[in-house]
């Protein structure tokens, strides 16, 4: 045998041991495909779990920014709805014109930053997560447990209540002339507050708290 042909010494010959590592090396294979899968969701879930920290923290920064404008779109309000609707006064006309152009713009401001206004309508059903009931009052022209009156309007951002709109509540004995709820549901003309006794009409029941 020349010496170029000659095996190494404890090199293995052509063949030698190939069949007993591929099973061996196959589990390692798919051992290591198991662990690159793993660190590869892990660190799916980490980015995830940084993202959504981040908005939640982002969206608190601007909830307590938006509080802070809520007493500028209330005083908006207040002085275009205590103005007197049929006075001659040009100026005071013109005056208002602008107030409510402001407001608009301010109303607009906060809808593209995803703040919403929540105005209920009379007859709208009252929904303990997003309105607080200051008073309820026997209406025969609405149904019980419904929406009489808007206070105070209220605001979300992004799904999260940040003031609920203030409102008087129709009281048991309510709708004797009422339409059907504008809201649907179970138990549309029912009163949420079935274990109150009903007011006489007209009359202010007492104040309650049902923040959610």
């Amino acid at each position: 045998m020349s010496e170029e042909n000659t095996p190494v010494d404890g090199a293995p010959e052509d063949g030698a041991g190939t069949d007993a590592d591929v099973p061996a090396l196959l589990a390692e294979i798919e051992a290591l495909k198991e662990q690159v899968l793993r660190y590869a969701a892990e660190a799916e879930n980490t980015r995830r779990r940084a993202e959504r920290e981040m908005n939640d923290a982002r969206a608190y920064a601007i909830t307590k920014f938006a509080r802070d404008l809520l007493d500028v779109a209330d005083g908006l309000s207040l002085a275009i709805a205590s103005h007197p609707p049929d006075s001659g006064d040009a100026k005071l006309k013109s005056f208002i014109e602008g107030v409510e152009l402001t407001e608009k713009k301010l109303l607009s401001a906060f809808e593209k930053n995803g703040l919403k206004k929540l105005d209920p309508a009379k007859g709208d059903k009252f929904d303990p997560h997003m309105h607080q009931a200051m008073m309820e009052q026997v209406d025969p022209d609405v149904a019980a447990g419904s929406i009489i009156q808007t206070l105070q309007a209220g605001y979300e951002l992004l799904g999260r209540l940040v003031r609920p709109a203030m409102v008087v509540v129709a009281a048991k004995g309510s709708g004797a002339n009422a339409a059907p709820p504008k809201a649907d549901g179970a138990g549309g003309g029912a009163n949420p507050y079935g274990g109150a006794s009903a007011s006489e009409e007209g009359e202010q029941g007492a104040s309650l708290d049902t923040r959610a």
